[in-house]
């Protein structure tokens, strides 16, 4: 009988041992689960907080573009194009310039992926204007620093605007190799 009950005590001793450790790994578990819900809610907050930066700089540039554009005496400021471009072109490049901008600005928030970005670009440069632009504005772009995301759009941008040159079809909206994420 004696035996029984030391037996019964040390089988009731490794239960209790292997319910405490069980409930050791789920309390471990748990707070790995909320420490892993804590980390993504703040990615998330970062990435809200970095989205809405975006929007507040697109929103700063198209003002003070708007106010180049209306202004010839506020364009002076910012006008690196050739002198010899007329004043209308200019402007032309300047609202040309924002249009990039909200398409690049777009693709940086997300709101486009690379995919969706070259196509809207790739119709945008049906037009001989925004061509013009491009070209009068290689001097900006080349300022980039080589390995910027910036920079990186511009050489893709480039390539596109080759293979729409290259191409023997007027079927434009087939033109090119859109790049996957």
């Amino acid at each position: 009988m004696v035996t029984r009950k030391h037996s019964a005590r040390r089988l009731g001793s490794a239960a209790l041992s292997l319910l405490l450790a069980t409930a050791t790994l789920a309390s471990r578990q748990r707070r790995r689960d909320a420490t892993r819900l804590e980390e993504r809610r703040l990615a998330l907050e970062e990435l809200a907080v970095r989205r809405k930066a975006l929007a507040h700089q697109q929103r700063m540039h198209w003002e003070l573009l708007a106010r180049a554009i209306d202004d010839p005496s506020l364009a002076a400021v910012i006008d690196t194009y050739d002198k010899s471009i007329p004043a209308e072109k200019r402007r032309q490049f300047f609202y040309a310039n924002a249009w990039y901008v909200h398409l690049y600005h777009l693709y940086r928030a997300g709101i486009l992926n690379r995919e969706e970005l070259y196509e809207y670009l790739r119709e945008f440069f049906q037009s001989p204007v925004f061509r013009e632009y491009w070209e009068a504005s290689k001097a900006q772009r080349a300022t980039l620093h080589e390995s910027s995301e910036e920079a990186g759009i511009g050489r893709m941008v480039d390539g596109l605007v080759r293979d729409l040159d290259e191409a023997d079809t007027d079927e434009w909206w087939v033109v090119g190799e859109p790049p996957s994420d």
